[in-house]
């Protein structure tokens, strides 16, 4: 190995070593602002072998942050899955019409329980309690082209009773709800038939984590 190929190594194996005072932003501007924005980057980055990168050209999707919740029964060991069309979807696959979990944008001013609680109502009119939701994790959602972050939560819901078709007609929105046990839902996502990154991200951290919830909530 030579020296070079030894520092590179070195640098490395010290893993997310750098942060934002690593980036230096040369020129931003907004490609086109509507309801989503895009903003061209002229960016360098401190490279692993020492120095700077060349100067890159880069557009982000700035769609802004988002909230996903689990709606799960725990004494029932149930979830509720949402369908509906997504435009999105429709170069791809068998159908534009996704199963999903509980999920919306942020409002003015909004914390993401706010989000969490005010989307289960809107989306599947499930009325969550604030002391029944805990956070799972936050992740980008594709960072390779957007800016968002999901913030993932599970709720403890009564699945009793939960049905219908819901959704706010302002916003286009016409959604389907489906309550099935835990393990049917899995197995939908074991056979392709769930397509989307946080209700994948969502099942199988449930799949890890439904005995300590149910230790916690059946009761």
């Amino acid at each position: 190995m030579n020296e070079k190929n030894k520092v590179m190594y070195k640098k490395s194996t010290n893993l997310l070593g750098f942060t934002h005072k690593d980036v230096n932003i040369h020129q931003q501007k907004t490609c086109y602002q509507g309801f989503f924005k895009m903003d061209e980057y002229h960016l360098s980055h401190q490279l692993f072998n020492g120095g700077e990168s060349e100067i890159l050209s880069r557009e982000v999707f700035e769609r802004g942050h988002a909230v996903v919740v689990i709606p799960y029964d725990a004494k029932n060991d149930r979830v509720v899955l949402l369908e509906q069309f997504r435009s999105g979807a429709m170069g791809y696959g068998d159908t534009p019409w996704l199963l999903e979990f509980v999920a919306g944008m942020f409002g003015k001013d909004e914390s993401p329980i706010e989000v969490a609680i005010r989307e289960a109502k809107e989306e599947a009119n499930l009325t969550l309690n604030k002391t029944q939701i805990d956070k799972v994790m936050a992740y980008f959602s594709s960072p390779g082209g957007t800016s968002e972050v999901m913030h993932l939560y599970v709720a403890n819901i009564d699945s009793e009773n939960v049905g219908g078709v819901h959704g706010l007609v302002s916003e286009g929105e016409d959604i389907l709800l489906h309550v099935m046990d835990r393990n049917q839902a899995f197995s939908l996502l074991e056979n392709g038939k769930i397509t989307n990154s946080a209700t994948i991200i969502g099942l199988q951290w449930l799949h890890n984590n439904y005995h300590q919830l149910q230790k916690k909530w059946s009761s």
